[in-house]
């Protein structure tokens, strides 16, 4: 199945030519270090790129201030990953093993040549994505994840990284190695986030983590954009490659992570050009590095809670606590949301043992124990198979008394032969039980109540629109979801009721509920939202967005 990088192990080692070495010179100045100086901290910002011409520089233990692994960089060789791309930070010390001379340009010069030397940027990025595979499924990383499996809110980090294919060491409290033992000890035996040695977070979440890498970007003192896409899913992530290579400025924000709903599918096989399949956050997180090759930011987690438009016609969202940003135009690519079900305890046991996604992450927690799931879409029979490889049963409650009209028949097939897959057609869940984690499900079918052992209760039913911040600017059928194009009149399908305003994906009320499409509106949207920016900037070319008074 298809990755996010190739396999570093046995990628073939090639220096940029001298051409792009003599490019990068003339953007950039020579720095040395003497032997054991640092090159960047933990933390430190990615906002240089660092070309090895003599010397040597090696990865830290942050632990022992030994070298971590035994490949070093030397010259002809280049510091950094995927994270420099949207200026993030770094996770993992580097040192000067031996008098080190290098050529360092800035970042956004960096990627303005980039931009236009198309052979330097497939390079660089083939090695920053392979790069980040390896550290990611070796767990190479200052961030350090205690105890997930005994509390929620660590565990949503977790999750939080695991998505957003983030690096991260993941430790039981009952760790019995030199390192679990000195973390258990530093954050008291208690569930904890920890970035390098010795700081912990107090009351961890996503969003001060997210500081802490610079994935939240300060958008108090980002500039205004030609294009603000508000929601990362397939849909999204499609337009902001087109915006980023048609030479808009955009951003794209989402609240939880990269890939939307898709980015829980384990793996999709019916993606053109994937024959052996691609898991949705692999596929989703390719195109964000496209984005962000073509110069398009990403920021989260954060949340739109309301829009609203200027007497000039500019769009201003209001963030969660209490940060606005302005754009020419907007894109609606906030998919949908699982609804929840009416049970009794849920909100107590979300994240403790009921799940929304299922990824490697989640898998963990319910690893020889009893899965359930409830759904009867492509989401579920995908989690389905994901999780049967790991769980000691998987458990499908489904309500009708069939799938053939909810889900592709080829997972139907798949479903239905593994033998540590059972359907429940007419079932339903209606009871949860356990102390602090979830412990027991009630189910309800048609031969009366029976209570499952249950490691992890995953809800996949139907969907809601997510389309309450846009404060009544366009038309939304009964539902919630945008009505577009035909259904107002619009000659573009993507069009809504508010000129400036479009919606792909999900969100839009008539769209077909599948990647492929999602992709495709994103990616044809751009062509008129070009246009429409362009006018606006013909119109009033010395007037940026949000610079009037209301």
């Amino acid at each position: 199945m298809e990755s996010i990088g190739a396999d570093l192990e046995v990628m073939k080692r090639v220096p940029l030519s001298d051409e792009h070495v003599d490019a990068i010179r003339k953007i950039a100045e020579e720095k040395s270090y003497k032997a054991g100086e640092m090159v960047a901290e933990i933390g430190d910002p990615m906002d240089r790129f660092v070309y090895v011409l003599d010397g040597e520089i090696e990865v830290v233990d942050d632990f022992t201030g030994e070298r971590l692994i035994e490949s070093t960089l030397g010259p002809t060789q280049f510091m950094g990953e995927l994270a420099f791309l949207n200026a993030g930070s770094h996770t993992l010390p580097m040192r000067a093993a031996k008098d080190t001379r290098t050529l360092e340009a800035p970042r956004e010069a960096m990627l303005d040549l980039m931009r236009k030397v198309p052979e330097l940027s497939d390079h660089i990025i083939d090695v920053f994505s392979a790069r980040r595979r390896k550290q990611f499924e070796d767990e190479r990383s200052a961030i350090k994840i205690v105890g997930a499996d005994r509390d929620g809110a660590v565990r949503a980090v977790a999750s939080f990284l695991s998505r957003n294919r983030i690096p991260f060491q993941s430790y039981d409290l009952e760790g019995e190695d030199k390192e679990a033992r000195k973390l258990c000890t530093l954050v008291d035996h208690e569930p904890s986030v920890v970035i390098g040695t010795e700081r912990v977070i107090d009351d961890p979440t996503p969003r001060k983590v997210a500081r802490l890498l610079g994935l939240d970007l300060n958008v108090c003192t980002t500039k205004d954009v030609d294009l603000l896409i508000v929601g990362g899913g397939p849909a999204g992530v499609a337009a902001a490659v087109y915006a980023g290579s048609e030479g808009l400025d955009a951003l794209v924000i989402e609240d939880t992570a990269i890939g939307g709903q898709a980015g829980t599918s384990s793996r999709i096989e019916n993606y053109m050009g994937f024959p052996t399949g691609i898991s949705g956050a692999d596929l989703v997180y390719r195109g964000q590095v496209q984005a962000m090759k073509f110069g398009t930011r990403f920021v989260m987690p954060r949340r739109v809670e309301g829009l609203r438009r200027r007497d000039d016609g500019t769009f201003c969202a209001q963030l969660d606590e209490g940060d606005e940003l302005c754009a020419r135009a907007i894109l609606v690519s906030t998919g949908v949301q699982y609804r929840k079900l009416p049970i009794a305890r849920l909100r107590e046991f979300e994240g403790a043992g009921i799940y929304y996604a299922a990824t490697d992450m989640e898998a963990r927690f319910c690893a020889g124990k009893n899965a359930v799931i409830i759904g009867g879409g492509n989401s579920a029979g995908q989690a389905a198979m994901y999780l049967s490889r790991v769980a000691k049963c998987v458990h499908l409650m489904v309500r009708d008394d069939s799938l053939a009209d909810s889900m592709s028949s080829y997972l139907t097939e798949r479903l239905e032969a593994d033998p540590g897959i059972t359907i429940h057609f007419n079932h339903e869940v209606k009871g949860l039980d356990g102390d602090q984690m979830l412990e027991r499900v009630r189910v309800e079918g048609p031969d009366g109540e029976r209570e499952f052992e249950c490691g992890g209760l995953f809800i996949m039913i139907g969907a809601a629109p997510n389309t309450e911040w846009l404060s009544g600017l366009v038309e939304l059928d009964d539902k919630g979801f945008v009505l577009c194009g035909e259904d107002v009149d619009r000659p573009m399908f993507a069009q809504t009721s508010c000129d400036g305003i479009w919606a792909v994906g999900d969100v839009r009320a008539s769209s077909v509920k599948r990647v492929a499409s999602a992709v495709g509106e994103g990616s044809v949207v751009v062509s008129d939202i070009w246009r429409y920016v362009a006018a606006r900037k013909e119109a009033f070319p010395n007037d940026p967005p949000g610079s009037q008074d209301d």
